[in-house]
């Protein structure tokens, strides 16, 4: 598959029917993939955001948001290895945040070695504001946590929980 244009990536609501497809691109993208009760888990969240990226009618990514009280925690932003490098992580992130407040805040937490997808999340505005330390049981590597505010738009750290 060739990089489509941006306008060929349809991003719409991820439904239940959608999961199968979900879970065979978890599989072959992580070492830790989600299980399917994860996925149908914040798929039955009301307050969630879960978007599905197609391309001619094939699922190729999806994304996973979670709201507690005023943050939005993006759990799982996820692209068939076959068609990265395409913009479909780049359409996930721009139609998720057309669907929260301009104000929000949102965290998520991504692997040190990410080097990808630290910087797809630092052009949407996310910076680092600490460390988890072994987050990931597959290998204990280190999760970076990043927060995207009114504040990391402008470049700064100042509302960024945790931040002194």
């Amino acid at each position: 598959m060739t990089a489509p244009p941006a306008a060929a990536i349809q991003v719409r609501r991820l439904t239940y029917a959608d999961l199968p497809q979900v879970v065979a691109i978890e599989r072959r993208a992580f070492t830790s993939p989600w299980s399917l009760a994860m996925f149908v888990l914040e798929l039955s969240k009301a307050s969630g955001i879960c978007l599905a990226a197609e391309i001619e009618g094939e699922l190729v990514g999806y994304t996973i948001c979670s709201r507690y009280d005023t943050v939005w925690h993006i759990m799982n932003v996820a692209v068939d290895p076959e068609t990265r490098r395409r913009g479909i992580a780049t359409a996930l992130l721009e139609r998720l945040l057309e669907r929260v407040a301009p104000d929000s805040q949102l965290t998520l937490e991504v692997r040190k070695s990410n080097d990808g997808a630290i910087a797809l999340y630092e052009r949407f505005g996310f910076r680092a504001a600490g460390v988890r330390r072994r987050y990931y049981q597959d290998n204990g590597e280190d999760a970076l946590i990043m927060w995207r505010t009114p504040a990391t738009q402008r470049g700064s750290l100042d509302d960024v929980p945790g931040m002194p």
